[in-house]
């Protein structure tokens, strides 16, 4: 085995419900906000849940100053990392770099498919469906490429691949080193990180931009959770609808947006003397290998996930002093969640505080982990844990400190943030303060 290189974050950007600035999005965490509101995206007024957690008032030409227009047919997806990852090039002072060698510079994206171009698929579907005689009816594919043909573009249809985002970012920082695209749900941004700093810790890359970018708040998307019953209908009080470990939850509220990191070689960061945020002190990645939409009842993926990442960053849970839970407001994940905690960590863990930034911002999926990390970074930095709001009814089987509802002071410099994916994917990042020794 060769030399292990420290991995640091240098450059962090989110596009989120509450907000595209880094320093006011977190102020309205601390703050307890919320980013859930009714639907305008489409009309949702026919669906079991009418509201979600929408990134608003965004227009990509604010965040980047130029070469807008070779992004212009990008997918929200695309746009929203697009502005995430010009956020963090800034912020790590990457701009203006002369020693910084392309080759060395890669792209680990967590993602899913982009936005459907959904009226004209739709237009297609309708002039290609014929209605038999019994009632029924069939797909007539050659009705449905006269209307396909005519209606649907080719740039649409490419920026439904989920690895266009990943794509849209190397030609933008000419990042000409990895280019990676994970798939795995509401754990990819994170498997992302952790599999960036893998590819940095080996030698194989001196600056990787990670994170996640996804939106699947469109008709299809919804109707999705809304048929797995994953989903909150609290229509009457969306703003209450994410409660996370509370008693009466219901389900998990639909959100979109995207989370980059910056992250580099220690050393590659101190030679061109970048300002250091954190470091990605160790990663864990399980699988359940049990059921496709549901944890483990034991939760043995999400215990191996956590374990894992705390022994690669030689720690014990001792060191750990806050946990971002994956949290998703759904009743077996918390409940399974919590179990895990309480297993690995034993008697500690009602002495270790935990929270869920998705009470506040909704379930980003792919983009959920990377926001979840940011949090983690600026709580170690600024000594304040984000509540977990809508906390009112304890729940017997939940019964570990939640930070409810009102921000905490801490001091703590090793945070620990959980990502559980459909598939059984389980993925753990630790992000502990750095120290240049």
């Amino acid at each position: 085995m060769g030399k292990r290189h420290r991995t640091v974050i240098t450059g962090m950007g989110w596009i989120t419900p509450l907000g595209h600035d880094l320093e006011s999005v977190w102020k309205r965490l601390r703050a307890g906000e919320c980013g859930i509101g009714p639907t305008t995206l489409f009309d949702a007024s026919t669906f079991p849940s009418t509201f979600s957690a929408q990134v608003r008032d965004f227009d990509l030409g604010r965040f980047l100053e130029s070469g807008v227009e070779r992004h212009a047919e990008g997918s929200r997806n695309s746009h929203f990392a697009l502005a995430a990852a010009e956020m963090a090039w800034g912020a790590a002072r990457m701009r203006g770099f002369a020693g910084l060698d392309p080759t060395r510079v890669g792209v680990y994206l967590g993602g899913g498919e982009g936005p459907l171009d959904f009226e004209n698929f739709a237009a297609a579907a309708l002039g290609g469906w014929k209605r038999d005689g019994d009632g029924r009816g069939h797909l007539d594919t050659a009705a449905w490429a006269r209307v396909a043909l005519e209606r649907l573009t080719a740039s649409l249809e490419a920026e439904q691949e989920p690895h266009q985002a990943a794509g849209h970012l190397a030609v933008r920082f000419n990042a000409q080193g990895p280019n990676f695209s994970t798939l795995t749900a509401c754990a990819a941004s994170t498997q992302a990180i952790g599999e960036a700093s893998r590819i940095i810790r080996r030698g194989d890359a001196d600056v990787m931009i990670s994170g996640g970018t996804h939106s699947m708040i469109h008709p299809l998307g919804v109707t999705g959770f809304n048929r797995l019953t994953a989903l909150s209908t609290r229509n009457d009080s969306c703003i209450t609808a994410s409660r996370p470990f509370d008693r009466t939850r219901d389900g998990f509220v639909l959100g979109e947006g995207a989370g980059v990191v910056i992250i580099e070689n220690a050393a590659h960061a101190a030679a061109r003397g970048a300002p250091v945020l954190a470091e990605i002190g160790g990663y864990g990645s399980t699988a359940d290998a049990f059921r496709i939409t549901d944890i483990h009842d034991e939760g043995r993926g999400a215990i191996a996930a956590m374990r894992g990442a705390i022994e690669d960053a030689g720690l014990t849970v001792d060191h750990v002093g806050y946990i971002s839970a994956h949290g998703t407001s759904t009743e077996e994940n918390d409940k399974i969640e919590t179990l895990a905690i309480r297993t690995l960590f034993g008697e500690r863990a009602k002495q270790v505080p935990i929270s869920s930034i998705k009470s506040m911002m909704g379930h980003l999926i792919a983009a959920a982990g990377v926001v979840e990390a940011i949090t983690c970074v600026l709580a170690i930095r600024d000594g304040v844990l984000p509540p977990t709001i809508n906390y009112q009814n304890p729940d017997p089987n939940c019964e570990l400190d939640y930070v409810p509802n009102q921000p905490r002071k801490a001091d703590i410099d090793v945070a620990l943030s959980n990502s559980f994916g459909f598939g059984g994917q389980n993925d753990t990042l630790i992000i502990r303060r750095y120290a240049n020794q």
